[in-house]
């Protein structure tokens, strides 16, 4: 059985950082995608950043060149690193890792960005 488990949301202030964790247990075999999806109240979830087997990476438009993510192959972990949050960020994070045994989704993490 595959388990995600994030981690690090919060409330954090307009400009301020915070940094997502989410660590993957159980059987994978193969990771294709290791993947940080949102969902604000009343919109539907999308795909804020993605990073590939061989490393590459892309984002939303509106997260580039603020968020930033990264993995730890050994330990089956993907980073998201959040800069200068606006508001607009706030949202339920979600991490989603798609392997040759299947799809999988943590139970999400709230991100709340207000003064």
């Amino acid at each position: 059985q595959v388990q995600l488990v994030e981690s690090g949301g919060g409330l954090v202030q307009p400009g301020g950082s915070l940094r997502l964790s989410c660590a993957a247990s159980g059987r994978l075999v193969s990771i294709n995608f290791m993947n940080w999806y949102r969902q604000a109240p009343g919109k539907q979830r999308e795909l804020v950043a993605a990073i590939r087997r061989g490393g590459s990476t892309n984002y939303a438009d509106s997260v580039k060149g603020r968020f930033t993510i990264s993995r730890d192959v050994a330990k089956n972990t993907v980073y998201l690193q959040m800069n200068s949050l606006k508001r607009e960020d706030t949202a339920v994070y979600y991490c989603n890792v798609d392997s040759f045994t299947g799809n999988y989704w943590g139970q999400g993490t709230q991100v709340t960005v207000s003064s």
